[in-house]
């Protein structure tokens, strides 16, 4: 049997909703023993959202796989020697309450260092310490505040969020790099630590393009982007790719919501476009040959790309466009993403057996490691794993579990 990456690695999961289960899911899909503490009336997001009456939402399902499941109110005195007993036994901690909501159970971060000097201990954050620290964190708030709903958008329209959850999962992600590198710190120090990460600070470090353009707006107007103006912020500039070479989605056949192939042009590019498109003249005219005398008319450039695209339909215009070796890639709704034959292959979309609902569709993990495979394994059910946590593992005994229940405390 191949051994898992974060085998041996315990973590005491005390997240919820996502920013933090996705966060402890990746380690536990890395191979960490990942046992999710929840209130005995659970994570709140298994109520939520269901799509199946009295069963574990897809919400819940989705984001906590490959984990055990127990219950504790911490709120009780047992219930607080039972947390000191596990913050003993684990590795790593994480949670994602609001601010100071560990401290006030009596965990403060002296306090867990004193039960357990090795444990790294993490916590997910809207804010940093400032003038924002206590305000709510949700997913759009952070992009709002992180430099993505600005930024995102046409120059005409209103800011938009992004579907991609980089505000949650985006910060699960840079929590597992500070949870990774202090346990690595450990091999070392033999000390754990604090890692802190906020919401705000992950939306704002995936947004750093954007600071980039900021300041080169000082030396006059951006133009990679398609704007008329500018002012003194970087514009909303719709599917503008702002980068080094210009991009937009172009409209395909039938014309469908998601009938549309993004096309990057390419200096190389731009003859075997302009032959596709039955305008090979355009390869040697001057006005248009050149990056250069592109730049200032790029909304002219894809229209002429569009006027070829729209008559076919996207997969046929994927084709062409890759036989010249052009960068592009067809616009694929979340149906046609579920059943992509290639991302069920590289097991990115996974079905998974479910003790109540049967089964469900969720991704796989996007981290390949060869030596360390991801088996995708069911989320847990409320309290699933209490006696063999509890009496397994802490020794309880099955009348103290019994009195744990009934009063409460489980």
């Amino acid at each position: 049997m191949t051994r898992k990456a974060l085998e041996g690695i315990r973590v005491l999961d005390m997240t919820h909703v996502q920013s933090g289960p996705s966060a402890t899911q990746l380690l536990a899909w890395l191979g960490a023993d990942v046992v999710k503490l929840e209130a005995p009336t659970g994570d709140i997001t298994r109520k939520q959202l269901r799509d199946l009456p009295d069963v574990d939402s897809l919400y819940f399902t989705m984001l906590n796989c490959n984990k055990r499941s127990i219950t504790l109110n911490t709120k009780t005195e047992r219930g607080k020697e039972i947390l000191t007993e596990l913050i003993r036994r684990s590795d790593v901690m994480v949670e994602n309450f609001g601010p100071g909501a560990v401290d006030r159970m009596g965990f403060t971060w002296d306090r867990i260092q004193e039960i357990n000097p090795r444990i790294v201990y993490a916590s997910i954050k809207g804010f940093g310490d400032g003038p924002y620290t206590n305000f709510k964190a949700y997913e759009v708030v952070a992009q709002a505040m992180g430099g993505s709903m600005s930024t995102t958008g046409f120059e005409d329209g209103p800011p938009l969020a992004t579907g991609a959850q980089i505000g949650d999962s985006g910060t699960g992600v840079h929590a597992v790099a500070g949870i990774l590198a202090a346990l690595f710190q450990r091999e070392h120090t033999g000390r754990g630590q604090r890692v802190n990460v906020a919401m705000q600070h992950a939306v704002l470090n995936l947004c750093r393009v954007k600071l980039r353009d900021q300041q080169r707006l000082a030396h006059g107007p951006l133009a990679e982007y398609p704007n008329d103006d500018f002012g003194t912020e970087v514009p909303r500039s719709g599917n503008a790719s702002g980068g080094g070479q210009p991009g937009w989605a172009v409209k395909c056949a039938p014309g469908g919501p998601n009938d549309y192939v993004y096309v990057i042009v390419q200096p190389v590019g731009w003859r075997p476009i302009s032959e596709l498109i039955g305008r090979p003249e355009l390869a040697d005219d001057p006005e248009w040959s050149t990056p250069e005398a592109r730049l200032p008319k790029l909304n002219k450039m894809f229209q002429l790309i569009e006027e070829w695209s729209s008559t076919l339909p996207k997969w046929e215009v994927l084709e062409r466009l890759n036989a010249h070796n052009i960068p592009c890639g067809p616009i694929l709704s979340t149906k046609e993403i579920i059943e992509d034959e290639s991302l069920v292959a590289n097991e990115m979309v996974v079905t998974v057996p479910h003790p109540e609902r049967g089964e469900f569709t969720t991704v796989g993990s996007p981290l390949k490691l060869s030596d360390s495979p991801v088996e995708v394994s069911s989320s847990p059910l409320l309290g699933e794993h209490n006696e063999e946590v509890y009496v397994g593992e802490l020794g309880l005994g099955d009348e103290e579990l019994r009195l744990l229940k009934s009063n409460g405390v489980i």
